[in-house]
């Protein structure tokens, strides 16, 4: 009668090239806790993240800050938050407008076309100024708010605060990035004006939010934690400012 082989196979294979090893896996229940615990990761972020990136935060300050390329709500939204509060001056700042190749004069600059449509959304000219950014590159914000804290430099030296309209999402990353450029000694609020378009506490059922909080989610982390300026920012900025 031919006896069964009951020996433990053998733990390693050619010459050690291969080696068994016991693993844990999980079991079907922990499959599905697994799965309940990422659905709710994932609803979770859903819900914060929105109201994370498109902050408000204002602050008590006579000077108010507009960029300058804001959708008609966006602007609307700067003009009613300029009569509502007591702000003694307006700024509007941005670079060449897309399409232009570059900067071709300052009135061809976001600041400019926010400026203008300030004024006609019923703010008083005299207490309009654009700060146009002469320099077109990727980081346009961070040129904005190199050319805005410039303008203070050479004009208005006192200037120590200020709030910031921005539409939705963009707005923690418009405070970040004003803070880095004008550092410790500015106080930077901000208001963070939402879009008509989606419902942003259900922003992922619609094209525009999701389209919206994902490029806003990668440009943020990207300010955060990859943005190095370069000496040659403030150098070029100064030059724009002088001119």
């Amino acid at each position: 009668m031919e006896t069964l082989d009951y020996r433990r196979p053998p733990s390693s294979l050619l010459g050690g090239l291969l080696m068994r090893k016991e693993v844990w896996a999980l079991s079907g229940i922990g499959k599905l806790v697994v799965a309940l615990l990422a659905t709710c990761l994932v609803v979770t972020v859903g819900k914060c993240i929105y109201p994370f990136l498109a902050v408000t935060d204002r602050i008590d300050s006579p000077i108010l800050i507009v960029e300058g390329w804001l959708h008609p709500y966006g602007i609307d939204a700067a003009a009613s938050e300029f009569k509502r509060n007591v702000y003694r001056r307006v700024f509007t700042t941005g670079g060449p407008i897309v399409g232009k190749g570059g900067y071709v004069n300052d009135f061809q600059t976001s600041a400019s076309v926010g400026a203008e449509r300030l004024k006609q959304a019923g703010v008083p000219p005299e207490f309009v100024q654009m700060v146009p950014s002469r320099v077109d590159s990727r980081d346009r914000t961070y040129g904005s708010a190199l050319a805005l804290r410039e303008w203070f430099r050479q004009h208005d030296n006192n200037v120590r605060s200020f709030n910031i309209v921005t539409e939705g999402a963009h707005g923690r990353r418009t405070r970040l990035t004003f803070e880095e450029a004008f550092g410790p000694d500015f106080a930077i609020g901000v208001i963070s004006v939402h879009s008509p378009d989606f419902d942003s506490k259900h922003w992922w059922r619609y094209s525009e939010g999701t389209e919206e909080v994902i490029q806003e989610t990668i440009e943020y982390f990207y300010a955060k934690f990859l943005f190095r300026p370069s000496s040659s920012w403030s150098k070029e900025s100064a030059r724009s400012a002088s001119k």
